[in-house]
């Protein structure tokens, strides 16, 4: 088991299924730019992004994020394999970046649909494979602030 990580590449595909899921139910089940109001602070909408992070530089294009994305997987699953203290965090940056990949292959976009706001603030909309990325990202740079200050 420690030589070959498995358990953490089954969380990867968790992650890359349930966004899978999900994004399958808003394609089909809520029209596109549709709002449905779940709470006082969260939406279901269907939107389209062609960027990355909170449709950030969408002038780049599908396939700059495609090679990206598949550069980022050849390294992450490199990191699950040799780095056994942060293979959780990887392997939820990994399911995320197969699940927004897969995105971008099949419709030439990522599909989200979580919509938080506040009033009239909403943050950018996002998806499971999104939550996965943010998760990973916070658990890598947390062991990287708590191990500096332990040292």
């Amino acid at each position: 088991m420690k030589k070959y990580p498995v358990i953490y590449f089954l969380i990867s595909l968790c992650v890359f299924a349930l966004d899978q899921l999900t994004k399958y139910f808003i394609k089909t089940h809520i029209g596109l730019f549709d709002i449905v109001r779940i709470t006082s602070f969260l939406n279901i909408v269907h939107v389209m992004n062609t960027g990355s992070a909170f449709g950030l530089f969408r002038n780049l294009g599908n396939l700059f994020f495609i090679i990206v994305a598949l550069l980022a997987m050849t390294l992450i699953t490199v990191l699950i394999i040799k780095d056994s203290r942060n293979r959780l965090a990887f392997a939820l940056i990994l399911g995320g970046s197969a699940g927004n990949l897969a995105d971008r292959i099949m419709f030439g976009h990522v599909i989200d649909f979580l919509d938080f706001y506040a009033g009239s603030h909403h943050w950018w909309a996002f998806n499971v494979a999104d939550s996965a990325l943010t998760i990973g990202i916070s658990l890598l740079f947390l062991r990287t602030v708590f191990e500096k200050k332990s040292s």
